[in-house]
């Protein structure tokens, strides 16, 4: 049997983590503990705050490669399957880093950082207290403009599984890369899916997500909350029967409580152990590689949905949104693989 191929297509936001304290974030007029979208020259300011910023015993900036669908595809990595990523980083030090990084950490990078852009690489200034709590400052830049002319079919020959993320669908050009992508992987006789990733996204493109959702997806993921935006119901139970009516394979996260699966009639609920997060960045990234590494590999519907809560599970054990620890070994202990 031939190894699972997994493509995403996501932002690539360039992680720029730095220790800092709470008198400079005062000083730098950054709120504490949110994700904030800011403008370039914001950006670009506080980069050079960064940079700046060497307090006693303060250690340099750290460069991680982010973005939800980026951290899913390394956690699938880390799983044992092929993976590559389609996204639009510039030819600056950012970009070449990340590309560099995604591809050392074994996930191809399929497209080239791009030449002679007016955008630069897409960044997340994440300023980290002594107590823990990340202040992120998102700058969306070039990653923001993918669009149909990144996505190549010749790609897709192999692919088994699509996995894009619903914050990219913010713009026309996103859409319509989505819809080739999606075209290419069942022209390659893939399964394509999507991580409807924000509630207000979903607010905001409603009747697009809806056509996507009823029409070349064969699998979603969504929260209580982005379902629920999806088909205007408080009614959690009637927002997925509408998603069912629409979609192969729904999927259902409830934080903190068992995950929801309906694939062609089949209903499970997969555990939630709880445990007290360190960190909840990448939760909703790790669960993704779970789920999509146990239906790729053929598990069971609970049983992928159970790999997805494990690999949530040890994410926000810890600070950062990728996995530390040999997430199949978690599997193994549980009787899943």
């Amino acid at each position: 049997m031939t190894t699972p191929y997994v493509i995403g297509i996501g932002n690539a936001v360039m992680d720029v983590i730095s220790p800092t304290d709470e008198a400079r974030l005062q000083a730098l007029g950054v709120q504490k503990g949110i994700m904030q979208l800011i403008e370039r020259e914001r950006s670009e300011y506080l980069m050079a705050a960064q940079a700046d910023d060497h307090g006693p015993g303060r250690a340099q900036s750290r460069l991680v490669p982010g973005g939800s669908v980026a951290n899913t595809l390394a956690g699938i990595g880390m799983l044992g399957l092929k993976t590559a990523f389609i996204g639009r980083v510039a030819d600056d030090a950012l970009g070449l880093s990340y590309a560099e990084q995604t591809e050392a950490a074994g996930t191809v990078f399929v497209n080239p950082p791009v030449g002679g852009e007016q955008l630069p690489t897409s960044r997340s200034i994440i300023l980290v207290t002594p107590d823990g709590e990340r202040s992120m400052n998102t700058y969306l830049g070039i990653s923001a403009e993918l669009g149909p002319d990144d996505v190549n079919p010749a790609v897709f020959q192999g692919a088994g599984w699509l996995f894009l993320e619903g914050y990219l669908f913010d713009k026309p050009k996103g859409k319509a890369a989505f819809l080739k992508a999606a075209e290419a992987c069942h022209a390659a006789g893939g399964q394509a899916g999507i991580a409807l990733s924000d509630p207000f996204c979903v607010d905001r493109h409603r009747e697009d997500f809806r056509r996507l959702v009823a029409g070349p997806m064969d699998y979603v993921i969504g929260n209580v909350h982005e379902w629920a935006s999806l088909y205007q119901t408080e009614d959690l139970e009637a927002a997925l029967a509408q998603a069912v009516a629409d979609c192969g394979t729904v999927i259902c996260t409830r934080s903190g409580e068992d995950a929801i699966l309906i694939r062609e009639g089949e209903r499970v609920t997969a555990p939630v152990h709880r445990i007290v997060p360190v960190d909840a960045t990448g939760a909703g990234d790790q669960f993704a590689a779970g789920l999509i590494y146990g239906l790729a590999t053929g598990a069971p519907l609970a049983v992928a949905g159970r790999m997805g809560c494990i690999a949530a599970a040890e994410v926000i054990s810890h600070v950062g949104p990728r996995p530390e620890r040999d997430i199949r070994a978690d599997f193994r202990a549980e009787g899943l693989v």
